[in-house]
């Protein structure tokens, strides 16, 4: 687990710090003000602009994931943050999938170069191309289960104080109550506001989905597992620059067929010498 500080921004000598109750009493402020928020529908993107505002970070994203094959973008705070999320999905590496595994935090002050760049080398090299220079990723969930992480990303390089650390623990734990209760905050809401709530989480659950159900086909295709056919739909996307999720959309329009290991993968139509045409007929 990573919790040291490189030379902690924000933390002066001889200037008095912000206390533990303190540091609560604002996260517990800020989120009881967006929980009763009357703009239902722009929950998720309230919750993320909360965590921004709360800490020296450039956006955040909240991810839900349902099992290692599946994972949904619940909210993101800017194009980049949704990119970033999107990418570790794809790639099946980076912060994020490491908090999954070890359902602890993990801290990359610096992407580009060093310990953090050589972990994860390519998502290194593409959180860079994006424009982040650290990211910090927090598992949501209590002890070892994790349903989930908070992605914090910065545009410069540097590691959090360890006040902002402690608030940024505060808020995941704020993140995690949150995404437990999705249920419960529906309770007493009038019928539009009810609507709003299901848009969000049906959003988030549509993205789940697609990828579930594309691992489920590639799976009868191949006769493999599901984390080999989540592998070879991570593989594609990887080799053609596409994303995870555009990978899905093109095997449940059956445009794209997997064959086992030694066939190419083929879009309907553009099969080997003989297939042409065949396409998905499963």
């Amino acid at each position: 687990m990573r919790f040291e500080s490189r030379g902690g921004e924000g933390e002066w000598p001889g200037r008095r710090q912000p206390s533990e109750a303190e540091d609560r009493r604002r996260v517990t402020e800020a989120f009881t003000a967006l929980a009763s928020s009357s703009e239902v529908h722009r929950v998720p993107e309230l919750l993320c602009g909360a965590c921004v505002d709360l800490l020296p970070v450039t956006g955040a994203s909240i991810s839900i994931t349902g099992s290692r094959t599946a994972r949904a973008l619940w909210c993101a705070s800017d194009d980049t943050a949704a990119l970033l999320a999107e990418a570790q999905y794809t790639l099946g590496d980076g912060p994020c999938q490491s908090a999954l595994d070890r359902a602890a935090p993990v801290l990359a002050p610096d992407l580009t170069g060093g310990p953090d760049a050589r972990r994860w080398p390519v998502f290194a090299q593409q959180a860079v191309e994006l424009g982040v220079r650290a990211v910090f990723s927090l598992p949501l969930g209590a002890g070892a289960l994790a349903i989930g992480t908070l992605d914090l990303y910065r545009d410069t390089a540097g590691a959090l104080s360890s006040r902002d650390l402690r608030i940024a623990l505060l808020v995941r734990d704020a993140v995690t109550f949150a995404v437990l209760n999705l249920e419960a905050a529906s309770d007493g809401l009038s019928s539009s506001d009810e609507a709003g709530v299901a848009s969000w989480v049906d959003a988030a659950e549509a993205d789940h989905i697609e990828v579930h159900q594309a691992v489920g086909m590639v799976m009868v295709q191949l006769g493999a597992d599901p984390e080999q056919a989540l592998d070879r739909l991570r593989a594609h996307a990887f080799a053609g620059g596409l994303t995870i999720t555009e990978v899905a959309q093109e095997v449940l329009a059956r445009t794209l067929r997997f064959r086992p290991e030694g066939d190419d993968d083929q879009p309907r139509g553009r099969g080997r010498l003989g297939d042409e045409g065949d396409g998905d007929r499963s």
